[in-house]
């Protein structure tokens, strides 16, 4: 995740995001290369910009790993976000990390560990650690299963207002009543699961970068030669 590289336009924009009292860094950076999140924040520590305010800059602008989403008639209905640490995870970091999700979720979960897979799961939320060619990749996943279930329900349900409308057509009157309130029930089921979907989405996506935040704060950067005397 550290050895994620930002090009130009986010650099200017994350330092924007980090300090209003300071210029945008106007240094010009080769095309296909850029700065690593801990070279960002070596140079806000030399402009007085605190290491954590370039992070949490990073975050805001979706900089840290990269977020992922499920989505259901066009409503999210599961996110997550994958963060490759460039790294392996210490074991007193992944127990840090299940104190973190267990503080953030507010939910205990379940640990289990096969091999190099390691794992925290509560219901359909999960934390999956990853072996990958230079250390660990983080999965933070969830799905809102419920709302999924109310919004099927007012489908199947609108499916027999369908059919009731069409023997209504044969049956006279009472088949036609029978098929508003169905009508009716379906949309309430609907609205039931689809109405919640937006604020939990966005409120899952910003604890997952924040989680990620802190991460990337694991490892800060060193200081300069000629900041150590």
């Amino acid at each position: 995740m550290t050895e994620r590289r930002f090009n130009e336009e986010e650099v200017a924009a994350i330092f924007r995001q980090a300090s209003e009292a300071h210029q945008n860094p106007e240094r010009q950076l080769p095309a296909g290369e850029g700065l690593t999140l801990l070279e960002l924040q070596d140079i806000g520590r030399q402009v007085g910009i605190a290491p954590e305010l370039v992070v949490r800059a990073a975050v805001s602008l979706g900089q840290i790993g990269n977020a992922t989403s499920r989505k259901f008639l066009g409503m999210p209905i599961g996110v997550g976000r994958t963060v490759d640490l460039g790294r392996k995870l210490s074991d007193e970091e992944w127990e840090r990390l299940v104190v973190d999700l267990r503080e953030t979720f507010g939910a205990r979960g379940t640990v289990r560990q096969e091999g190099s897979f390691r794992q925290w799961t509560n219901g359909n939320l999960q934390a999956l650690v990853e072996p990958t060619a230079s250390g660990h990749r983080i999965r933070l996943s969830t799905v809102k299963a419920d709302a999924r279930a109310w919004m099927r329900g007012g489908l199947m349900t609108l499916g027999a207002a369908a059919i009731a409308t069409i023997v209504a057509v044969v049956g006279g009157p009472v088949h036609l009543s029978l098929a508003a309130d169905l009508g009716i029930v379906a949309a309430g089921q609907f609205a039931l699961g689809a109405i919640r979907l937006p604020g939990w989405s966005r409120l899952r996506r910003k604890q997952m970068a924040e989680i990620s935040a802190r991460l990337a704060l694991e490892h800060p950067p060193l200081p300069s030669p000629d900041s150590r005397g």
